[in-house]
């Protein structure tokens, strides 16, 4: 499965021309109108990134990116804000907020394009040097957020997987898509899609994005 987008705009014709830019480009899109429907994909869908603009009818882009870095387990999570208004006062706030990068409208899709494969790369070696951390023998001085993940990690219970299944997972935590995997593997797109319908089935997991986080956080990965 391709990493997945989020898409937040109220304005159709960008929303649609975004969501067929990407999608073309290999990632997988939901999209919402608004905050308040983005927001709930958010906790259903667990996006790997966040285009959103700001000025959005019900909850705009601001209060989105609040909401959503109050969440512990997305505080990490990219956002890009795009916007008409690119006011220096905006841009702090949204930075202040938790935005990752701004484009102000018009722009380019190639630019988006470029921008989102930045923040994502950025993103998998963030959660690598998290998972280093976790392994780590704790001290006194380790975050209460790290301790209770490595509890987590030596409570669960072993997981069997096949060397096969290991190498396809191994290569999901770096945001490969099924052809990517199946192309080093060499295997079918078919084949690779059985391989995670089996690792999700193992860990409990709901999709892909719940997959990784759980493979990191039970150190899961060789």
């Amino acid at each position: 499965m391709p990493l997945t987008l989020l898409v937040v705009d109220d304005d159709l014709g960008t929303r649609l021309s975004i969501s067929d830019y990407l999608e073309m480009s290999g990632y997988m899109v939901i999209s919402a109108t608004n905050g308040q429907e983005a927001l709930e994909l958010v906790e259903k869908h667990q996006p790997h990134l966040i285009v959103t603009d700001i000025a959005m009818p019900e909850m705009d882009g601001f209060e989105l990116v609040k909401r959503v870095r109050s969440q512990p387990g997305f505080r990490l999570l990219p956002v890009i804000f795009l916007t008409a208004h690119t006011s220096t006062e905006e841009r702090i706030r949204g930075y202040q907020l938790g935005c990752d990068n701004y484009l102000p409208k018009p722009f380019e899709l190639d630019e988006l394009g470029v921008v989102i494969r930045a923040l994502l790369e950025r993103s998998q070696l963030i959660e690598a040097e998290w998972r280093s951390r976790i392994n780590e023998p704790l001290s006194n001085h380790t975050s209460p957020r790290y301790k209770r993940h490595h509890f987590h990690s030596l409570s669960t219970t072993n997981i069997h997987l096949t060397e096969r299944e290991q190498q396809v997972l191994n290569l999901l935590t770096e945001g490969l898509s099924n052809v990517k995997i199946g192309n080093s593997l060499h295997l079918s797109s078919r084949t690779v899609e059985k391989y995670v319908s089996s690792l999700l089935r193992k860990t409990d997991s709901s999709n892909r994005a719940a997959l990784v986080r759980f493979a990191l956080e039970n150190d899961l990965i060789n």
